[in-house]
């Protein structure tokens, strides 16, 4: 269903290839909609579109990945095809990220910042189950730009190639 999605929303879209690109201009794009800058920390990836007219966006991704928020004990989910319609402060109808609540996988539907002031961002679950976190828990530390980012996962790559 993402790549159909992707498909009707390809025209008149801006479309990026390469990882080291598609990372620059998906934080670019967290920048623009006032989100914090650490909200997809993706790998690998081979395509960032944006289509303004629609407010669609996609990333995609060689495969899945995981990635665990260290300040909120938060394990989140990537699948390859990462898709949501975007507005100031807001991801909606969102697609490929899920989150694990104990033992479950949620699928996250919606990811919100209400009110900037009060530090808090909202991921919401297509039930309607919410859960507020501080938004300085998904902020890009410094030390973890694109580039650190990059030579962190190829290092870890090549210690398990190595076990």
């Amino acid at each position: 269903m993402a790549s159909q999605l992707i498909e009707k929303h390809r025209e008149n879209a801006e479309i990026y290839h390469g990882d080291a690109l598609c990372k620059q201009k998906s934080i670019e794009l967290l920048i623009e909609m006032d989100l914090p800058k650490g909200l997809l920390p993706l790998n690998d990836m081979e395509e960032v579109g944006y289509n303004r007219q629609t407010g669609f966006v996609w990333l995609k991704q060689k495969k899945s990945t995981e990635h665990v928020f260290r300040k909120v004990s938060k394990k989140v989910s990537y699948a390859p095809d990462i898709t949501a319609f975007v507005e100031p402060r807001k991801f909606k109808k969102l697609s490929g990220v899920k989150s694990k609540e104990l033992l479950i996988w949620l699928t996250l539907s919606e990811i919100y910042i209400d009110d900037p002031s009060s530090g808090k961002i909202t991921f919401m679950t297509p039930a309607g189950l919410s859960r507020s976190l501080p938004v300085s828990a998904f902020e890009l530390e410094e030390s973890e730009g694109p580039t650190k980012a990059a030579e962190k996962e190829k290092k870890k790559e090549e210690e398990a190639a190595m076990a």
